[in-house]
Order: C-alpha cells, then structure tokens, then sequence
C-alpha cells in the first residue's frame, strides 16, 4: 500500500497521510483549512514497513483504508509545572 505524506505549514509537527499524491479529496474540507497548504515530505510504501516514527502504522493502514487518510497529530506537551507540584505534594505528604 503506497502512501504520501505532508506536513502542515500551519501546525507544527503535523502529518497528513493520504493514499495518493495530491488528492485530498477525502479529507474533509474544515480539517483542510486548518492543516493549511500541505507540503510534500515523502512517499512511502507500507506494505514494507514493520513500523513508522511516531504513528502506529497499523492505525495508518486501518484509517487509509476506511476514510481514505490518515492525521497523525504531535505529542502532547508535557506540563512539567503540573509534574513539580504533584512531587512537591507527594514528598510534603511523607
């Protein structure tokens, strides 16, 4: 199963997967406004892959298939502020 893969000039480390080059047709048109103009990162072939960086490849292939792309979203972001209060929390209640 072959694969294109663009990034979004909008959002940051932001992935849309779609089964050809070019064709967005697919893909709803509100999520297209906000992932903005998609920029070309690369074609690959998943049928090769055992896995990929940061998306479950076997998740890629199911959305592929069933709705025709695939959104691979960034980490959330770790709120270390949340982190040091529960430590503090955890070490005053001992």
């Amino acid at each position: 199963m072959l694969c294109v893969i663009y990034k979004s000039p909008k959002k940051e480390q932001t992935y849309l997967f779609v089964k050809q080059r070019d064709d967005f047709s697919s893909v709803p048109e509100a999520l297209m406004e906000t992932f903005g103009t998609p920029v070309l990162v690369t074609l690959i072939n998943l049928a090769t892959k055992d896995k990929l960086g940061m998306a479950d490849i076997e998740k890629v292939r199911s959305n592929l298939t069933k709705q025709g792309y695939y959104l691979q979203l960034p980490p959330p972001q770790e709120n270390l502020l949340k982190q040091h209060k529960e430590q503090m929390k955890a070490q005053a209640e001992q």
